[in-house]
């Protein structure tokens, strides 16, 4: 997967700061009103105070302002996820590459920009409001209006000058055209216009786009308002509990732009350095901790500051840059994971008992990766340092508050105190308090806002891809594909176990392209009903779910965690495969005992899940 980071546009230096300045207030804006609205609600309800009458629905539709703001944010500066393979192409090709690719990605951004105003005049029409008598239809005219924004920024980093730029802004037509026709009903031309958009994503069209435009091309083929699209998008994106992932997120962005990353390394060197292998147990542990704040976070926050560590004390290079690399989704399980939300939220499956039963097999992935440490440390005669109780209870002390961020969320969430979304905004509050006047590491006046931008525009680029996706799932529901995969597979597989074994060579095969955002909302409505067919738990189905996707980031071609260090190594994707290898074995391993020893999942959820 790729994420490009170009210039954000080439006007006028001082239009450009007037323009970031004014996307770092919205983020800031958009973000500290998300956390104060459920902070005072709950507030409110434990002392028996009247609340913000319809604080909850805002909420949810400042989830939806955030995600097409964040969107608009990743097209304007070329950072919208996507897949790629055309690095094997040679170097010539480029330019008529790109310019293809946001040709096909700037028409399906229009015509999706197009399906959003008919579902917000439908809205107008219908006259419905949300709280304190706002027009339903007012807050989901950001949809049209983010995926224009998109359209255009696609169309802008198309090629550098104004010829690409045209070139790219022609297709913009396409959308006009297709208007005008009747639905095709036609097995070849919706055949003919999923391979472009296939060719495309194996060039790089961003993956919003890919699964966007195979769903309008499937519902216009069909003869179904592409507004279904839309409403899909509409219908997640407002839940009431995926506000929790830009809370979370932003909270781990604060948490790390005020430097926890280095205390909290200086915390686990000094207790357990002095072990044998002792560094390579610290950066799987610092890691796992961080990954809740995102994979991508862990690799690009950490990995510089651990590669030189780890090489200082004669780790091997390519072993270090495997170990940072495996450990940058190793926290995948943990509280407060997104994924492990996400999950919850799609597959109806309580949230708080995947989280219980993810502890086990969250900390064996970790535990095999430490080994493994250990194991090189031995042999290469890494160095250790002395144990020392002074440094060890300076380091505890001088990053207690940041030590005790579990405590914070483990009982937001579980501690009846308010609901996951609230124990968001708790973190949220807690990490910039902390942050900003404890340890003063953090700005509010000159590093806020710029970390609320960033944090926007990376939950805008996944929650763009999750609002297309779950249109495209929602018409492989309606085209009854989940009852005729029972129906096969009842009819060819007669083991839970073959089960299991095609289920991981799937859910590994899709971890590869596919991020794990996506692949949930893609792929758990297809197989949950089988599942449940074989008799397979919701939580151990979630869990096998999960790990697999875990490792899916460092499956080749592309895996995400891949992709990420090689960016961030500079090195070759096929000395980053070698290097990754050992612990991709390792931990595929570790993904087959979680599969097929239930006991490791559904063990904690006996005893403490209730």
């Amino acid at each position: 997967m790729n994420v490009f980071a170009g210039d954000p546009d080439d006007a006028a230096p001082e239009d450009r700061g007037r323009l970031s300045a004014l996307e770092r207030l919205a983020a800031a804006a958009a973000l500290t009103l998300m956390a104060v609205l459920p902070i005072t609600e709950m507030i409110s309800r434990q002392w028996r105070l009247p609340g913000i009458p319809g604080s909850t629905v805002l909420v949810q539709h400042l989830t939806l302002w955030i995600a097409f703001l964040g969107a608009a944010l990743a097209a304007r500066s070329d950072r919208l996820l996507a897949l790629s393979a055309n690095t094997f192409l040679p170097a010539r090709w480029a330019g008529s590459v790109r310019i293809f690719v946001s040709a096909v990605g700037a028409a399906i951004a229009l015509c999706l920009a197009w399906a959003g105003a008919q579902l917000v005049n439908a809205e107008r029409l219908e006259g419905g409001t949300l709280a304190a008598g706002i027009p339903r239809w007012v807050a989901q005219a950001v949809m049209p209006a983010g995926f224009l924004a998109v359209a255009a920024g696609i169309v802008w980093h198309a090629a550098p000058g104004r010829r690409g730029r045209l070139a790219a802004a022609i297709a913009l037509c396409v959308p006009c055209v297709f208007g005008l026709l009747p639905a095709a009903h036609s097995a070849t031309f919706l055949i003919a216009g999923i391979a472009v958009v296939l060719v495309a994503a194996l060039l790089g069209l961003p993956i919003f786009a890919t699964l966007g435009g195979i769903a309008l091309l499937l519902f216009w083929n069909e003869g179904v308002p592409v507004a279904a699209v839309p409403v899909e998008t509409y219908r997640l994106v407002a839940s009431p509990v995926l506000p929790s992932i830009p809370l979370f997120t932003f909270a781990g962005y604060l948490l790390v732009k005020g430097g926890a990353n280095h205390r909290l390394l200086r915390v686990y060197q000094a207790l357990i350095g002095w072990v044998p292998g002792g560094l390579a147990i610290t950066t799987a542990v610092v890691c796992a901790i961080f990954t809740w704040a995102g994979s991508g976070v862990t690799i690009l926050a950490m990995g510089g500051l651990l590669l030189p560590m780890l090489v200082k004390a004669r780790y091997p290079e390519n072993f270090s840059i495997g170990l940072i690399n495996a450990s940058g989704s190793l926290g995948l399980l943990f509280p407060p994971s997104l994924p492990v939300i996400l999950y919850g939220i799609y597959a109806h499956t309580p949230i708080d008992q995947l989280f219980i039963g993810g502890c086990l097999p969250g900390l064996l992935l970790v535990a095999l990766v430490s080994a493994w440490g250990v194991y090189q440390g031995v042999r290469n005669h890494a160095e250790r340092t002395r144990f020392s109780p002074a440094e060890a209870a300076t380091a505890v002390w001088a990053a207690k508050w940041e030590l005790a961020v579990p405590v914070i969320v483990l009982v937001g969430l579980f501690g009846g105190f308010g609901t996951l979304v609230e124990a968001g905004a708790i973190t949220v509050a807690y990490a910039f308090l902390v942050e900003c006047v404890v340890y003063r590491g953090l700005s509010a006046s000159r590093d806020y806002a710029g970390v609320a931008r960033e944090c926007v525009t990376v939950v805008g680029g996944v929650l763009l891809i999750l609002g297309v996706a779950v249109g495209f799932t929602n018409y492989l529901v309606d085209a009854q594909l989940p009852g005729r995969l029972i129906e096969w597979t009842q009819a060819h597989i007669h083991s839970k176990y073959v089960f299991l074994l095609l289920l991981n060579l799937v859910l590994l095969l899709k971890g590869s392209f596919m991020d794990v955002f996506s692949a949930i909302i893609v792929v758990v409505p297809l197989i949950t009903p089988i599942a449940t067919a074989f008799g397979i738990a919701p939580v151990q189905l979630g869990i096998i779910f999960l790990s697999n996707l875990e490792l899916g980031y460092l499956t080749p071609p592309v895996g995400m965690n891949l992709c990420l260090s090689a960016y961030r190594f500079r090195r070759p994707m096929a000395s980053v495969y070698r290097a990754t290898l050992p612990f991709y074995l390792i931990l595929l391993a570790g993904v087959l005992l979680i599969t097929y020893v239930p006991w490791i999942t559904m063990a904690p959820v006996r005893w403490f899940g209730g």
